[in-house]
């Protein structure tokens, strides 16, 4: 896939007010400073689409951005650590998870990994209450130019490892870095590839 148009539709602070266009969405999510603003905007060829911020819990509502007039890329706010009130992040959680358990666009969701650690229970625990809630989804291992090769692949078979204690089946995997572009293409084809099964009626 060739993405060449992407633009900003709105921000919802609840899934019922999220476009009604009834398009697929695919969304993404993970923890607070994970590289997500930064992922979409390599994922969109746009540097400034989505706001990238050295500031964990930036993002604080559901944000739609139409691809190629076809489908949309969806930026939930992250989980785990935010400058921010308990009631707020109670709020957010909540919004999350309405958004994840009951919008009928959901096509798939992209939960973004910092491979730099080890496997970090909150990220674990989330995964595992998708399996719970029957969430179609996929992992992104985040930040791969930060580490060499061997850490790099250590950190992925140990966080493989720890989910295959619950998981008999793991969830499709991808490795990115924005900054060289790696994995950009893997992730759109992957997206693709849904679009075409929706079309033909084989999801």
């Amino acid at each position: 896939m060739i993405v060449k148009k992407a633009e900003f539709i709105k921000s919802s602070p609840d899934y019922t007010l999220c476009p009604q266009t009834g398009l697929p969405e695919y969304a993404f999510i993970g923890r607070s400073n994970v590289g997500k603003s930064s992922l979409i905007n390599m994922l969109t060829n746009r540097h400034k689409l989505a706001q990238v911020s050295s500031t964990p819990g930036k993002t604080v509502m559901i944000n739609h951005f139409m691809i190629n007039d076809e489908w949309y890329l969806v930026d939930l706010p992250g989980y785990g650590y935010a400058k921010t009130y308990k009631s707020k992040r109670n709020e957010l959680k909540s919004m999350v998870n309405n958004y994840i358990q009951k919008r009928e666009q959901l096509t798939l969701l992209f939960v973004l990994i910092d491979v730099r650690h080890e496997p970090q229970k909150i990220d674990v625990d989330f995964i595992n209450s998708l399996g719970e809630s029957q969430t179609p989804f996929a992992l992104i291992f985040t930040k791969a130019d930060k580490l060499s090769k061997t850490m790099l692949n250590k950190n992925i078979e140990s966080f493989k490892s720890k989910l295959s204690e619950m998981w008999e089946e793991l969830p499709p995997i991808f490795i990115e870095s924005a900054e060289t572009g790696l994995g950009k293409q893997e992730i759109l084809d992957y997206i693709a590839l849904f679009l075409n099964n929706l079309t033909n009626g084989l999801i």
